[in-house]
């Protein structure tokens, strides 16, 4: 139990789990759209890192000096590497999804995304979308920007459903209640599905269409009396999936 936990603090609560499965999902578009590169990769991950312990610890005055001069690092090192392998109009894409992220939760705004009754789910989806459809590739994506909005957005509204009870403003449980959250969310998993069959080439259909499948399950069984880890680790996985059955789907068939 105590190695649970210790793995809960270092990996899960550090947002290092959250910004892996980020990470892995602009992978897997990635590799579809065969523009695979480092540089990249360390880009996307430091720019979830940064800001998703931005805004789980800002209010945090222990240790927000310290998550304070985590995210200039990560500022700096992203910055760098924009500027040597990439050029200023990306610099400019990932300097518009910070602030994005700013908006989406800040002490020092009296009003934010996040207090917007119903926006918050598909703010999210729209920053993770423009991430893996508008930064890391040379031209935007639509196809894979929708595929993205609707599948993260579909992600979030479980986290609603957890949080329902210690919510401040309206969100989609409160309003419309569990069940027809639940509704929306396949509707907008099964959705983002069609769109990835029609415009991703069949592998990566595939271990799309798997992921969906997981996910379909993961959100039937979301309640909020369901433990924290539940959400942290096995509604965040669902991100991760599309990489992890790509890969499952390779090393088998190189087997065969």
């Amino acid at each position: 139990m105590n190695s649970i936990n210790v793995l809960k603090k270092w990996v899960v609560d550090s947002q290092i789990y959250v910004s892996l499965m980020g990470t892995f999902l602009a992978l897997f578009f990635m590799l579809e759209q065969h523009a695979l590169r480092f540089p990249t990769i360390v880009l996307v991950f430091l720019t979830y890192f940064s800001g998703y312990l931005y805004t789980k610890y800002q209010n945090n005055s222990r240790i927000f000096y310290r998550v304070l001069i985590i995210n200039a690092l990560c500022g700096i090192s992203c910055a760098i590497l924009i500027i040597v392998n990439h050029n200023s109009y990306r610099l400019f894409r990932w300097l518009i999804i910070v602030l994005l992220g700013l908006l989406y939760d800040s002490f020092f705004l009296k009003y934010f995304i996040r207090k917007i009754p119903l926006l918050k789910v598909f703010y999210v989806g729209l920053t993770w979308a423009l991430m893996h459809a508008w930064l890391i590739f040379p031209e935007f994506n639509a196809s894979i920007f929708w595929i993205n909005l609707l599948f993260i957005t579909a992600l979030v509204l479980p986290f609603d459903i957890r949080d329902m009870k210690s919510d401040e403003v309206i969100t989609f449980p409160k309003l419309i209640g569990v069940q027809n959250t639940k509704y929306l969310a396949y509707i907008l998993t099964f959705i983002s599905l069609i769109l990835a069959i029609l415009y991703l080439s069949l592998s990566f259909a595939i271990a799309y269409f798997l992921t969906s499948c997981v996910t379909f399950v993961l959100i039937y069984f979301s309640e909020n009396w369901r433990p924290g880890t539940y959400f942290s680790v096995g509604i965040e996985t669902c991100s991760g999936l599309p990489l992890l059955f790509l890969l499952l789907m390779e090393a088998f068939g190189g087997l065969g």
